[in-house]
């Protein structure tokens, strides 16, 4: 099994520039503990993710990190001008040496595509239409498109990817809709939440795939050439007490900024695509499997159990996020890839 690591970079009352530097710090951590790959969020006008540009954000970590793949989960297709995105593609491809992997989607708030008057409603059939055309695109040394949304006619794409015929492209989801469609096109895939709702999913994306019968861009480290993963909160320190202690109050202030804009908006109800059982505090996600924190043989048991359970190949952390101090995510990034990570890769 491979390991990754996800990030939000969210609000933690500390400046900004600083806890870009962390970030960066806790990246080549990562990098130089043998992570595959930092994918990073993107979402707008919210505390929970304060880098909305994820090219810019990553083409820093790019000139931090040496082997460790980096992407987007996800580029929010529906705000993209195609062309603009495929540029970016382009140049992050080669600001990374070919580490980039391309993880796409609609975007789940309402509140953050209206901002850009782009109306929640119809963001499947943009995302649907920019997908093609991006694809398209970055397939081809020039871009003839049209529909009715998008329409070029011969463009010349003079900056192309480094890695051919594209970089590979990875869809999440948190239901068995989207898991559907990602093993349908054969994109590379993950999902979320509770054990019981991220086995639907994962069943739903693994009977889509088998029916196309191939994933679309192979990864040979991958058995099956395709990514099956979930995204956990892991948190290790000496003893399962110290873990809780210590990761408790960060986790409770991520979920405040998790549900920053729905609370500000007064969406009391979790209407539309927000309605997404994370947990309202941090006993809940233990016990429902999206945070595992204890001792490293309390980890270690726990991931082992999910990782049968669920039969996945990728594990996507998630370990450095609301109040955390630097010191508090190393600390627990050391203990995890000393004495969890060693054992997780062999299964």
């Amino acid at each position: 099994m491979k390991i990754g690591l996800f990030d939000h970079v969210e609000a933690a009352g500390r400046p900004v520039s600083v806890l870009f530097d962390e970030r960066l710090q806790f990246a080549a951590a990562a990098d130089a503990a043998g992570f595959y790959c930092l994918h990073v969020a993107e979402h707008h006008a919210t505390p929970l993710n304060l880098v909305p540009a994820p090219s810019v954000y990553l083409s820093a970590v790019a000139r931090v990190t040496k082997t460790m793949r980096l992407g987007p989960l996800v580029y929010l297709l529906p705000l993209y001008s195609p062309l603009r995105l495929i540029e970016e593609i382009c140049m992050l491809d080669h600001l990374s040496h070919g580490r980039l992997d391309v993880g796409v989607g609609r975007g789940v708030s309402p509140y953050e595509v209206e901002f850009h008057n782009v109306m929640h409603a119809e963001t499947r059939d943009i995302f649907i239409d920019a997908f093609d055309c991006l694809s398209t695109g970055l397939s081809s040394e020039t871009l003839t498109y049209k529909s009715g949304r998008y329409s070029y006619k011969d463009v010349p794409i003079a900056l192309r990817p480094l890695q051919q015929p594209h970089p590979p492209f990875w869809y999440a989801s948190s239901s068995e809709v989207g898991s559907t469609w990602a093993g349908e096109h054969g994109l590379h895939y993950v999902t979320l939440g509770a054990t019981a709702m991220a086995k639907s999913n994962i069943e739903a994306f693994k009977a889509a795939l088998a029916k196309r019968g191939a994933p679309a861009q192979p990864k040979a480290e991958f058995p099956g050439g395709v990514v099956i993963g979930v995204q956990r909160h892991i948190f290790v320190a000496e003893t399962d007490a110290a873990a809780h202690r210590i990761f408790k109050p960060a986790m409770e202030a991520h979920l405040v900024n998790l549900n920053w804009l729905r609370v500000k908006k007064n969406d009391t109800g979790l209407t539309s695509r927000l309605k997404i059982p994370h947990g309202t505090n941090y006993e809940e996600m233990v016990e429902h499997g999206g945070v595992v924190a204890g001792s490293p043989q309390t980890v270690r048991a726990e991931l082992e159990r999910q990782t049968r359970e669920l039969d996945i190949n990728y594990l996507l952390t998630y370990p450095f996020l609301g109040t955390m101090t630097l010191a508090e995510a190393l600390g627990s990034l050391a203990l995890f890839t000393s004495e969890v990570m060693p054992h997780l890769i062999k299964l």
